[in-house]
């Protein structure tokens, strides 16, 4: 029987993603990411951005 390759040093890396993102595009999704993390049950998430937005108002 045929197999897949043995393991790599790849299967024991990890892989963080990182993401950027303008004052204004935060001001203008922002409102709906509080919404939508509120609606999955997300309490941190969503305070997480609520603090972003704040701190762009200060």
């Amino acid at each position: 029987a045929r197999f897949s390759s043995g393991l790599s040093v790849l299967d024991f890396m990890k892989r963080t993603t990182l993401a950027q993102m303008t004052p204004a595009a935060l001001r203008a999704i922002g409102p709906a990411a509080e919404r939508l993390a509120q609606s999955e049950s997300l309490e941190a998430h969503g305070l997480s951005v609520t603090a972003r937005l704040r701190k762009l108002n200060d």
